[in-house]
């Protein structure tokens, strides 16, 4: 489905534009911020969509949950158990049944932690690294083309904006 289909399926002839919704509510803002949520529903299932995909090509059957995991460590260098479950908001007991997986299929590898003996820091290995890359590859410029045609001045106003929106501090 392109962006347009989407769109015109939610009602908005005009990506970003209200749906016929928008008359509920009585303020613009509200609106604005409504329409700002659908657009940010569709990017999180594009993307969520690609990390299915890019999971069952890391491991066929390999679940999303697990290829963030691995992504996560692999962007990481380093990592222990503990600090990787507080990156991803998770439960300790669960991102350790993962790397446990994620070791089994020989992309991540434990080593002793020097600066607390009683941990192990988790890294991907250059195996993993190497497989992560081929996955990778065929969507490496994917984000490039879709904005071939956008002004860069615009692609630099977007990425401060959502510097400001992640950060939850209102844009310079």
């Amino acid at each position: 489905m392109t962006a347009r289909e989407s769109d015109e399926s939610r009602g908005c002839t005009t990506p970003g534009a209200p749906g016929p919704w928008a008359a509920v509510f009585d303020d613009e803002r509200t609106a604005a911020v409504r329409a700002l949520e659908l657009e940010f529903g569709e990017l999180f299932t594009h993307v969520r969509r690609l990390f299915a995909e890019n999971a069952d090509r890391l491991s066929p059957g390999m679940l999303p949950g697990a290829y963030k995991v691995f992504t996560t460590i692999a962007r990481r260098g380093e990592i222990t158990l503990s600090a990787l479950a507080e990156t991803l908001h998770s439960d300790k007991g669960q991102i350790s049944r993962t790397v446990r997986e994620l070791e089994e299929l020989q992309l991540v590898q434990r080593t002793p932690d020097p600066a607390d003996g009683r941990s192990s820091l988790l890294s991907a290995t250059p195996d993993g690294i190497r497989r992560l890359d081929a996955v990778r590859a065929p969507r490496e410029n994917s984000l490039l083309n879709a904005l071939e045609a956008w002004h860069v001045d615009d692609i630099r106003e977007l990425t401060r904006l959502l510097h400001a929106l992640s950060a939850s501090e209102a844009p310079d």
